[in-house]
């Protein structure tokens, strides 16, 4: 997917924000980003906009062949169904439902039944072949969250945005996430956008894309957390 000449504002006049100005970034197939930068640098507005939840004052998000700001609503809420993976940090997951009913969720709403053949091997990937009747309250953090992967992935997405997804778990736990993400990417090929403040889980990614002031300032190939948090320093005092 690819980011052209992206800029956002927001209110107008001697109010008016600008969130993101002419941001131009690409994520290639089978990579593991991880998109990072001091407070206001814009990665919220980043993700909102690369997932399709806002639009751009201007410029063009592309997914595959497809320019976003070319679809209305009705067809920008059946893409985030159908090609794009979302985990969050608080999980979102519906206590009301199991384990299984979770992650089948994307292909209920989008009017599709669910593969017993699919669900068995993302729930094997992610390690919960065992906890598919269980419901979210009978799991660990680490395991809700495994859930969250698990639902990003049931759809085969062609890009997954992963926001700040161990924010809410312990080190431990957090680090056996991240290697999760790190591995549906190395060994299935998945695309993963990872927002982060935290260069430990940044370490876990190829590469790191730093924003300032709402548009790219750098890229790091192989990131170390000692890397990513000596160019964070060196962000925020610029």
């Amino acid at each position: 997917m690819e980011l052209r000449s992206v800029s956002k504002t927001y209110g107008q006049g001697a109010a008016e924000v600008s969130a993101l100005h002419e941001l131009t970034v690409d994520f290639e197939r089978g990579s593991f980003t991880a998109v990072m930068g001091p407070s206001g640098a814009g990665k919220s507005t980043f993700l909102h906009c690369a997932a399709g939840l806002d639009r751009p004052t201007s410029g063009s998000v592309w997914l595959g062949g497809t320019d976003l700001a070319t679809l209305d609503e009705a067809q920008l809420t059946m893409l985030r169904r159908e090609r794009v993976g979302f985990i969050f940090q608080a999980y979102n997951l519906l206590g009301s439902l199991t384990v299984a009913e979770n992650i089948t969720l994307p292909l209920l709403l989008a009017g599709r039944s669910a593969d017993p053949g699919r669900l068995e091997h993302v729930a094997r990937r992610v390690g919960l072949s065992d906890r598919l009747r269980n419901r979210p309250a009978q799991l660990s953090g680490g395991q809700q969250q495994r859930v969250a992967v698990a639902r990003a992935l049931i759809t085969k997405p062609e890009v997954i945005f992963a926001d700040e997804p161990t924010g809410a778990l312990d080190s431990r736990t957090g680090r056996q996430v991240l290697a999760l993400l790190r591995e549906i990417v190395d060994r299935d090929g998945n695309t993963v956008v990872m927002v982060t403040h935290d260069p430990v889980a940044a370490s876990f990614a190829q590469r790191v894309v730093f924003l300032a002031d709402g548009t790219f300032a750098e890229v790091m190939e192989a990131p170390t957390a000692a890397r990513v948090a000596a160019r964070m320093t060196r962000l925020e005092e610029w």
